[in-house]
């Protein structure tokens, strides 16, 4: 019998389940070289399917596996995982992340009220600054690694017809588009129609130049689709911004997103819509909501690059100790999208 403890959070409605004592981890001298390690290890994806799968889980299920950090900087380092593999970047799972060394310990509250937990990804180190009011979290700051706009204008034939995109990085590379152009809003009513719309952007643009990281290529390929509602700017001159995105092959992301709402940040910067000091009011398609803004730019890999912050805040929602009966003839179980 295997038995699998986890402990489970949710961020502006999205899942995330961490399993900080992994019973497979595998080789690597970094998280990035965990990760590439872990795609090609049958032991480590099967813990994968296990947990995320039906019936434990389901295909919007997501999570994470608590690795040692690269070096001493950080705190911890994590796996991210999905329905269909490993991810490169996770600001959700981040946020998450650092509600729970928080509330564990395992990273001690600074009497501050501000504690800096840093966690190594596969995209590279990232923080989330949490925030305490005595022993309450009263929030988190997910600072990302540099995001960057890759393309702009990009045409991608579709079956509602000739589509354009935008391009980012933003620890994971995305594709943007206005649901405007195409005739829908993200509203749960549109929820089935903006799946089949974001898989395809994604599979159109995931074999060619578009879907390549200019630096490393264990980045690339596109992650995911953003479909936007464009709200306007708040009285006080923020953007409002409604999103949906669709990753993986059909996963859909309860929250706004947070290394999507990082790479929607970078489009915007470049595109000259988000002034200095502004900030994106950034909506999910359950009304959840992240704020985001700019917090430094810098150039890189020939791109003006910024960094980014994304303020939320994560719930525990649960433990659980699973079990694997060796005479089970799901094993690890099915997912049916």
């Amino acid at each position: 019998m295997i038995r699998v403890e986890t402990e489970d959070y949710h961020t502006a409605g999205e899942p995330f389940r961490i399993v900080a004592r992994p019973p497979v981890v595998p080789d690597g001298a970094t998280v990035a070289d965990r990760r590439m390690a872990a795609i090609a290890d049958a032991d480590v994806d099967g813990l994968r399917r296990l947990l995320c799968y039906e019936p434990r889980g389901h295909a919007d299920m997501y999570g994470g596996f608590v690795t040692p950090p690269d070096d001493a900087g950080a705190d911890l380092g994590v796996l991210f995982w999905h329905k269909d593999g490993f991810s490169t970047a996770c600001g959700h799972g981040t946020i998450a992340l650092g509600v729970w060394a928080v509330q564990t310990g395992r990273v001690p509250a600074d009497p501050s009220g501000t504690t800096d937990v840093t966690v190594d990804v596969p995209s590279g180190r990232v923080t989330a600054r949490v925030h305490t009011d005595g022993t309450d979290i009263c929030g988190v700051d997910f600072v990302n690694v540099p995001s960057y706009r890759l393309a702009t204008d990009v045409a991608v034939a579709t079956s509602v017809g000739e589509v354009r995109v935008d391009i980012a990085f933003g620890g994971a590379i995305y594709a943007h588009l206005d649901a405007a152009s195409v005739g829908l809003q993200v509203v749960p009513e549109n929820y089935t129609a903006l799946i089949a719309l974001g898989r395809e952007i994604k599979w159109a643009l995931d074999s060619t130049a578009h879907a390549r990281h200019p630096h490393d290529d264990r980045l690339s390929g596109i992650y995911g689709t953003i479909l936007f509602d464009d709200l306007g700017d708040t009285p006080d001159g923020d953007v409002h911004q409604r999103n949906i995105t669709v990753f993986a092959d059909g996963e859909v992301d309860r929250s706004p997103c947070g290394s999507g709402t990082c790479s929607r940040i970078a489009v915007l910067a470049a595109a000259g819509r988000l002034a200095p000091g502004a900030t994106l009011v950034h909506d999910s398609i359950v009304g959840t909501r992240f704020h985001a803004r700019v917090v430094d730019e810098l150039d890189l890999h020939g791109y003006r690059a910024v960094i980014p912050e994304v303020s939320g805040i994560a719930y525990r929602t649960g433990t659980h100790s699973f079990e694997l009966d060796p005479r089970d003839e799901l094993g690890t179980g099915f997912v049916l999208r």
